[in-house]
C-alpha cells in the first residue's frame, strides 16, 4: 500500500499554502494551475481527507491540512539542515534563496546586492519580493528578510547590517516659498507628506532635541494633501515641491548631496531605521542565508563608504 503523502509533495503543499492560491503556488513551482490542482487532489484521494477548504476568494487548511502542513515544514527544514551539513565543507551555496525587502530599499540596494550574489554564486536560485512591511517569517514564505529595525520576536535571527537613521527634507524652491520649520511645532504649518507603511503611526512624527541628559522627545501630528504607501513615490512628491518628508537617509543622502534636497530642523534627531537581516533560528545553519548576509553587508558598507567619498 502507497503512502498517503508522497515525499515529493511536501515542497508543494507548503508552496501552495504560502502562495495563496494554486495559481501562484503552479507558477512558483513551473507548472500550470491544472496540474497543480490535480496535485493536490491526488493528494487528498490517497490520504482520504480534505487537506485544503476552496473558496471562490481564498484558501484555508483544514485541521488535517494544519498537521500535514506542520510536519512538512519540518521535514523540508530538516532536509536543508541535512544537506547544509553534507556540503559544509564545499565553499559555493546552491540552492533555492528566498529575500524579502521593503520597496525602495530593496530596489535600491537589495535587488543589486542579490544580482551580484548570484553572479558570484550561480548555484543559488534567488527570489526577490518587494513589500510595503516585512512579513511574519513564521509563514515559511522566505529565508530572509532586509528591514528597518530589530524585530520583538526572539524566536528569529536579527543581524543588525548597517545604522541608519530617519531624516527630514524638503525641496529648495518649497522651503523658499513656505518658509523652513525652526522648532517641530512648525510643522504643523507645513504640508507634510505621509507614507503609511507598517504599524508606523500614520502621520505622527517623533524628534528629539537638546543633547545628553537634556534630550526631550516631541510628538508632531503632521497634515498634508499627498499621501502614499511608497517610499519612492513620497521622494519624487517631495522633490517636485511639494512639502516635508520624513525618509531613510539611504534613500534621500543622494539628493542631499546634489543639492535637490535640504534637510529640514538638522539639529533634531528623529528615530532610529537600523538595517536588519532577520531569518529563522532553525536556518542559522544554511550556507545560502549565512553567506548572502555577509556579502549584503558587506556590499551595504562599501556603498556608504564610496558615498561618503563623493561627498568629500
Amino acid at each position: 500500500m502507497s503512502a498517503a503523502i508522497q515525499p515529493g509533495e511536501l515542497a508543494f503543499f507548503v508552496a501552495l499554502i504560502g502562495r495563496g492560491s494554486l495559481s501562484a503556488a503552479a507558477r512558483e513551482l513551473g507548472i500550470t494551475t491544472a496540474a497543480a490542482s490535480k496535485r493536490l487532489a491526488q493528494m487528498e484521494a490517497r490520504a482520504e481527507v480534505a487537506l485544503i477548504n476552496r473558496t471562490t476568494r481564498r484558501l484555508s487548511l483544514t485541521p488535517e491540512g494544519e498537521v500535514v502542513l506542520e510536519h512538512a515544514r519540518r521535514i523540508l527544514r530538516e532536509i536543508d539542515d541535512l544537506d547544509q551539513l553534507l556540503a559544509k565543507s564545499k565553499s559555493a551555496p546552491k540552492g533555492l534563496l528566498r529575500v524579502n525587502a521593503t520597496l525602495g530599499f530593496g530596489r535600491l540596494h537589495v535587488a543589486p546586492a542579490l544580482s551580484r550574489y548570484v553572479r558570484r554564486y550561480p548555484e543559488v536560485d534567488a527570489q526577490l519580493t518587494l513589500s510595503v512591511s516585512p512579513p511574519p517569517l513564521a509563514d515559511d514564505q522566505y529565508d530572509v528578510c532586509i528591514h528597518f529595525g530589530e524585530p520583538p520576536d526572539a524566536r528569529v535571527i536579527a543581524r543588525r547590517l548597517l545604522s541608519n537613521r530617519r531624516l527630514l527634507c524638503a525641496a529648495p524652491d518649497y522651503l523658499v516659498a513656505r518658509g523652513a520649520p525652526i522648532a517641530p511645532r512648525d510643522l504643523t504649518r507645513h504640508n507634510c507628506i505621509s507614507i503609511r507603511q507598517g504599524d508606523d503611526p500614520y502621520g505622527v512624527w517623533r524628534l528629539i532635541g537638546g543633547e545628553g541628559g537634556k534630550e526631550r522627545s516631541e510628538t508632531v501630528k503632521v497634515r498634508g494633501n499627498l499621501t502614499t504607501n511608497d517610499g519612492e513615490i513620497a521622494v519624487r512628491w517631495t522633490l517636485d515641491g511639494h512639502g516635508i518628508l520624513m525618509r531613510a537617509e539611504w534613500d534621500i543622502e543622494r539628493y542631499l548631496r546634489s543639492g535637490q534636497l535640504v534637510q529640514v530642523l538638522p539639529d533634531y534627531q528623529t528615530p532610529d531605521a537600523d538595517v536588519y537581516a532577520v531569518y529563522p533560528q532553525q536556518r542559522r545553519m544554511s550556507t545560502r542565508i549565512r553567506t548572502f548576509i555577509d556579502f549584503l553587508a558587506d556590499f551595504l558598507v562599501r556603498f556608504r563608504t564610496e558615498s561618503a567619498s563623493e561627498r568629500t
